[in-house]
């Protein structure tokens, strides 16, 4: 009997003492609150979210700023309102929400957890799980809000991932995802078309490295070094190249190497009066300076 009634008061003692946790955290941004701890927000800045989340699932703009503070709702009314009629469906499903605000202030956070189908008109089709901070003004009004979000693997585009490698030899990284690389390829390579059609050699040549394999359409190969830029464009008259697309990729979990697809058309008229014209496609591969090492170029023929 005396153990039970020990094991009872220490029970009674240990919810006692979670009763008496009224704020916990610690805020650490650098400003006037820094170092202060979170209580809990109300209710009614959680029933706002649902509001606004029920309003934007019906795509009802001008219920959804019932739910906004005048001020940010004058800010977002028309985004809102453009980004909702190119939708054929969507909905908003919140999951769980939280509502937290620092001591002794007056603005609620509501953490909020929720799953978003989006349905566009033109038939594209987008699934995410979405984490967002509603901040919500002792008005109960939305006065902002911060978006988080992870691509469900039913979507059908934003995936961080995707496609396949295969290679030309089965290796280790044979099977494995592409991914979008972004160490500045998009960059160099406009610099590039423009210093291109600019026909200076020497600015070309930067985006470069000292030794570069090129594999022409024709299946010509050569290795271009800098000094070669210099004399690129000697029997040149004009040249025009304008690129249609740029797609930086590498393979999932190796070395930052890649290769930048570009589709283009180019047209060079040359001082001897002929003219070359083509539509390309053209890899350009990246080494881990950042500069091109290797470019494979394939082409198609245009009417004349």
């Amino acid at each position: 009997m005396k153990s039970i009634l020990m094991m009872a008061l220490f029970f009674s003692s240990q919810l006692l003492s979670a009763q008496k946790i009224k704020k916990a955290g610690i805020h650490l941004v650098a400003d006037e609150n820094n170092g202060k701890s979170y209580v809990f927000g109300q209710q009614a800045a959680v029933n706002t979210v649902l509001d606004a989340a029920r309003n934007y699932t019906l795509k009802d703009v001008d219920a959804m700023m019932e739910n906004y503070s005048p001020s940010f709702g004058t800010q977002v009314v028309e985004g809102n309102r453009k980004w909702l009629n190119a939708m054929e469906q969507i909905s908003m499903a919140p999951y769980r929400l939280i509502p937290v605000k620092i001591k002794d202030t007056d603005q609620t956070l509501v953490l909020t957890w929720s799953i978003e189908d989006r349905k566009w008109k033109n038939g594209s089709h987008q699934n995410l799980d979405l984490m967002e901070i509603f901040t919500v003004n002792q008005n109960n009004k939305i006065t902002g809000f911060s978006q988080w979000a992870r691509t469900e693997h039913t979507s059908q585009f934003g995936l961080s991932s995707g496609g396949k490698f295969y290679g030309k030899k089965t290796t280790e990284v044979t099977g494995r995802s592409l991914v979008f690389s972004n160490r500045g390829e998009i960059e160099v390579l406009e610099k590039f078309f423009k210093d291109y059609n600019n026909m200076d050699g020497a600015a070309c040549s930067q985006a470069f490295a000292d030794q570069a394999s090129m594999n022409g359409h024709d299946g010509m190969q050569s290795t271009l070094s800098k000094k070669d830029w210099y004399e690129m464009f000697d029997s040149y008259q004009s040249v025009e190249w304008e690129p249609y697309s740029i797609a930086p990729l590498k393979i999932e979990d190796t070395d930052p190497i890649s290769g930048a697809t570009v589709l283009s058309r180019e047209k060079r008229i040359y001082k001897d009066g002929s003219i070359w014209e083509k539509e390309l496609v053209e890899i350009f591969y990246f080494d881990l300076e950042g500069k091109i090492f290797n470019v494979v170029q394939y082409a198609r023929d245009l009417n004349p």
